[in-house]
């Protein structure tokens, strides 16, 4: 099986550089576009599922691969994007941002740590190990989750953790 894995298109807050967790935000037509020339590199992969974050900008980056392999698009909540708390909406080169990126136990603010977000992203991918053996499935995420899914099949360094940042609207394949 392959574990296909893609962040949302561009968002109006990744243009501004703008941490965004749970504002549950669109798409810019740049994003659209993305999310198009996604569903065009996908729709050969064959996939057996689509599962997407329940967040508006994850739901429609999946609907054009979904519509383009004929499939469904099942919503996930385990796949919603991390929440950083007091820092929603900030800039993303906040000092106290970035710190805190830093410190995979420590939870941001009225947020949720790297390993909570590790908590109940890993238990859905070892569900799909044991269940989709011969399928593959694509997951659409968030730039956080995408990071956390990475250190599940690599190994990171907390630097390495801290640099790795999925682009937009492309596939990342894993095996399992």
């Amino acid at each position: 099986m392959s574990l296909f894995v893609t962040r949302h298109g561009q968002t109006p807050w990744n243009v501004e550089n703008k941490v965004c967790g749970l504002t549950d935000i669109p798409l810019t037509e740049i994003g659209i576009e993305q999310a198009r020339a996604l569903a065009q590199s996908a729709k050969d992969k064959n996939f057996s599922a689509i599962l997407s974050s329940p967040l508006l900008r994850a739901r429609h980056t999946a609907q054009f691969t979904a519509d383009a392999c004929h499939l469904p698009v099942v919503i996930e909540p385990r796949l919603i994007e991390q929440n950083y708390g007091i820092y929603e909406g900030k800039s993303g080169f906040d000092l106290g941002f970035l710190e805190n990126k830093r410190l995979f136990a420590t939870r941001y603010p009225k947020g949720e740590s790297h390993m909570d977000v590790a908590a109940r992203v890993y238990p859905l991918l070892e569900e799909l190990r044991e269940k989709c053996t011969t399928q593959n499935v694509l997951l659409v995420c968030h730039g956080g989750v995408c990071r956390v899914i990475h250190t599940f099949f690599h190994p990171l360094t907390n630097d390495e953790y801290f640099h790795y940042q999925a682009p937009n609207a492309t596939l990342i394949e894993y095996h399992f």
